[in-house]
């Protein structure tokens, strides 16, 4: 009487195993953009949360937003990449969009489009 043979054979182990090693090379490349993107979101968020937040001036706006930047090391955005606008009760607005792409591998790129503003 013969046995069914269980588990998985040695092509199917290698076959798994390069798609999870693809999945987590993915991960390892995308992952820290979407750390330094949290940082610039809690940056816009604690200026947006600032009590004089609509008296400061853009300058003043732009100085607080390096000062945090240099703080937790964001450097995809400075400054000079915010948006100023005026919402509909003519509150101020500051945004941040940009986009991050990361090549993955051979001519396979990751692109991350990422926003972030004050309002609410």
């Amino acid at each position: 009487m013969l046995k069914k043979q269980k588990g998985m054979t040695f092509l199917g182990f290698v076959i798994v195993a390069a798609i999870a090693l693809s999945i987590l090379l993915a991960g390892v490349k995308v992952v820290p953009d979407y750390i330094e993107f949290s940082g610039v979101k809690k940056i816009i968020q604690n200026i947006g949360n600032n009590p004089n937040f609509n008296s400061m001036t853009k300058k003043e706006i732009m100085v607080s937003f390096d000062k945090n930047a240099n703080i937790g090391y964001v450097t995809v955005v400075n400054s000079r990449d915010l948006i100023f606008s005026k919402d509909a009760s003519g509150k101020n607005v500051v945004s941040v969009e940009y986009e991050v792409v990361k090549p993955l591998a051979f001519n396979l790129s990751a692109l991350m489009d990422f926003k972030a503003s004050t309002e609410k």
